[in-house]
């Protein structure tokens, strides 16, 4: 067995910058050329094409044209050998026997073939992934059975559960397998799954190719019967019924070319691999092969080739049935957990992402949200991991910065043979100080792992070296054979133990600062908590979200200002680079200097901002260019908001439209109230509320519509007041309307 080598090629740019290192081309020329390069180019010459600049840039310079022609002459060959991330190959003889290998490192070796070359010479070859989310499911089981719940059989759940059902159908999402994005969730309550089958054919069309198909719309339409399922052929009921008539599974069009063309399972796989790779000359060969098959079995020439039309069609989008459905199944588990052991699972989820803070962050959120209570570490009550206890999630102690895995093992340990720590000082004395440092202890302060003890957070910070000095002092005389008048290891109560100091307890802002500081995100409270309502009435995106949503978006978010970067541009103007963070997490945001020289003396840190602007996607980044940055106490002097409610027509009831009514009514406000009416494959209507039904925004309406029309269907938008230009550049109005929901036209 061993593991399968990939070479990496060498791309455009990368062949540029190479080779202008080996010609001494000044690199600032050499990445001036490099970034003119368009990412979507095949290779240097289809670049030149696309980049009229480009091909200035190398005409104006003979060394220019020699740096163009030797990296056209190397692009696309081999770079540099790595490791394939999961492929291993297994033969029943010594490898060395079938090809050669390579030496990775001490103990690992790996074919000189790349995977390709693997499977011709007949070796297997297998891809073996590790999924966070099985430790995910296990770690929750745990917990179950830790609070004295019957945790469920995995392997035997009923795949009908009502409740996880209807989990899925509102979009309740985040955190179960494959279904946690924002574009899966709308998807899920649009299908509004109800059965296995319906997961499994999801995992397989959210992918790219479906997407852009119209494939998925196609699937909910026909499963809500707003579309008639027609088969060509009877012999197509039973293969496509799951499916309602959608070729979606490659298994499909193997069973189909078996029952209909009378190939055997070699010659249907030879078929599907054909389609899958888009071989126009074998599939060709195959479409005669298939009609004659077919019309062997009693179906007319035509109709053949119309079936083996839609399964060319299809199968190049065709997905393995038997990955999709095992994806689906842990999203079923997952998803099931969350539904019925939301504590257990959540906790599960947060101890898997401590290594990932924006994942923490999210998670808690979402703990939020859902009404799950987030305490603090406790050195009295954490464990290593996350746990739960009464209904609660108890912060794990792994989760501390600078405090590692001994000096949790230490501490824990004692706890368990000696009952709770009473005191800081008591702390000192009774845990090993070879593991526990200081580090560790302020650490654990600072994010209020000693607040159970009953002292505040600011005098046991001042008090933390003296407490150190005196437990070394009282476990030196432990460790002393020749014992004091005082039997220190009978006694309970401490000796000549320094006492707290008299000092003021920190500020809210200081404490939130310090827990930050310690765990990387907040938990006891955020700065932005007594903006909630303020962040629902404005803002119309969140740094979870908008990573999401198309490039040049137009967005409104809110957040406190946490670096300020001030640069200087080529021209000696003044602007910055600074990061905003709000509930969920950090955003980069770019100042240029003309909004620069109206917000300057808003850019400061921990201000919080609403800020306006127009988002910047790369593959790696999500950059927000701002015009516009307003104090979000002073939000309501530079937009008028509304609120817009997405309805989809075709499966909203007449009920539900009611509820909705009588949400408004609960809810009424002075602020417009827009209806958005989408429909698949139907232009979007949007009809204004009337003015004796104007609404009041903020978290309680957006909690109760979403839980009614499900997962985003309520969002903000605003419109320019007169005056905001002192926050920002004067945008020109729009001629169909105004902007706000991301940037549609209303």
């Amino acid at each position: 067995m061993a593991h399968i080598i990939t070479f990496g090629s060498m791309k455009s740019r990368a062949a540029i910058r190479d080779v202008g290192r080996v010609l001494d081309i000044p690199l600032y020329e050499v990445d001036a050329i490099a970034k003119l390069i368009p990412p979507d180019s095949d290779d240097l010459e289809d670049a030149m094409k696309k980049e009229p600049a480009l091909k200035d840039m190398i005409a104006s310079k003979s060394e220019f044209g020699e740096l163009m022609k030797a990296g056209q002459a190397l692009e696309g060959l081999p770079r540099h050998a790595s490791t394939h991330a999961a492929g291993v190959v297994i033969g029943d003889k010594p490898l060395s026997t079938y090809l050669p290998l390579y030496s990775v490192k001490e103990g690992e070796v790996s074919t000189q073939f790349d995977m390709k070359c693997v499977e011709s010479i007949g070796l297997v070859k297998l891809d073996l992934l590790g999924l966070r989310n099985l430790t995910v499911i296990q770690d929750a089981l745990t917990l179950i059975s830790g609070q004295g719940q019957d945790a469920p059989d995995m392997s035997r759940l009923k795949l009908d559960d009502e409740l996880t059902y209807q989990l899925l159908s509102r979009g309740d999402t985040t955190g179960v397998f494959q279904l946690e994005s924002s574009g899966m969730k709308e998807i899920l309550v649009k299908m509004k799954p109800a059965v296995f089958s319906d997961v499994v054919a999801l995992v397989a069309l959210y992918r790219p190719g479906p997407l852009g198909s119209g494939m998925i719309e196609d699937f909910i339409e026909r499963k809500h019967g707003r579309k008639k399922v027609e088969y060509l052929a009877p012999e197509l009921g039973p293969i496509l019924k799951e499916t309602y008539g959608v070729i979606l599974y490659q298994e499909q069009v193997m069973k189909i070319a078996q029952s209909l063309g009378g190939y055997s399972m070699g010659s249907a796989d030879d078929l599907r691999k054909a389609m899958g790779k888009k071989n126009m000359e074998k599939m060709a060969e195959h479409c005669n092969i298939f009609v004659s098959g077919a019309v062997k079995n009693g179906i007319s020439e035509n109709i053949a080739r119309d079936i083996y039309g839609q399964m060319e069609y299809f199968g190049g989008y065709g997905f393995n049935k038997s990955h999709s459905a095992a994806y689906a199944l842990i999203a079923y588990q997952t998803a099931y957990l969350k539904a019925h052991f939301p504590v257990e699972f959540m906790a599960a989820l947060l101890t898997s992402a401590m290594a990932h803070p924006d994942d923490v962050v999210k998670f808690i959120a979402e703990c939020r949200t859902a009404g799950i209570e987030i305490l603090p570490p406790d050195i009295n009550e954490s464990e290593k991991r996350f746990t739960v206890i009464d209904g609660r999630i108890r912060f794990g102690l792994l989760a501390v910065k600078n405090v590692g895995e001994a000096a949790i093992e230490v501490l824990v340990e004692e706890r368990e043979n000696n009952g709770r720590y009473l005191s800081l000082f008591d702390f000192c004395e009774r845990v090993s100080l070879a593991k526990v440092n200081k580090k560790v202890v302020e650490s654990l302060i600072k994010c209020g792992a000693f607040d159970s003890t009953g002292a505040e957070r600011a005098p046991m910070m001042a008090a933390a070296e003296d407490a150190l000095s005196h437990g070394q002092t009282i476990q030196r005389e432990r460790a002393d054979a020749q014992m004091t008048f005082f039997d220190l290891e009978e006694t309970q109560t401490t000796i000549n133990a320094p006492v707290l100091p008299d000092i003021p307890e920190w500020s809210e802002k200081q404490r939130l600062t310090f827990e930050k500081e310690a765990l990387g995100f907040y938990v006891t409270g955020h700065p932005l908590s007594n903006y909630r309502d303020q962040l629902a009435r404005y803002a119309n995106a969140d740094s979870v979200g908008i990573r999401e949503m198309k490039d040049k978006a137009h967005v409104i978010i809110g957040g406190t200002i946490t670096t300020v970067n001030r640069k200087r541009t080529k021209k000696d103007l003044l602007m910055a680079d600074i990061s905003i963070e709000d509930i969920y997490g950090p955003l980069r945001v770019i100042v240029f200097p003309t909004l620069f020289k109206l917000v300057a003396d808003l850019l400061v840190e921990d201000a919080p901002v609403f800020v306006e602007g127009n988002l910047e996607k790369s593959e790696s980044a999500v950059t927000l260019q701002a015009e516009r940055i307003v104090p979000i106490e002073k939000a309501s002097e530079a937009w008028q908001p509304s609120v817009h409610c997405t309805i989809d027509t075709e499966i909203t009831t007449r009920e539900m439209l009611s509820e909705l009514k009588t949400i408004f009514d609960e809810n009424a406000g002075t602020c417009k109230g827009f209806l958005h009416l989408v429909s698949a494959g139907k232009q979007e209507t949007v009809i204004a509320l009337p003015e004796t039904l104007k609404l009041s925004p903020g978290t309680v309406l957006s909690d109760r519509v979403e839980a009614l029309l499900g997962y985003k269907s309520v969002r903000a938008g605003c419109q320019l007041l007169p005056g905001a230009e002192q926050w920002g550049q004067k945008r020109k109005p729009r001629r169909n309307g105004f902007r706000g929901n991301g940037g549609k036209r209303f």
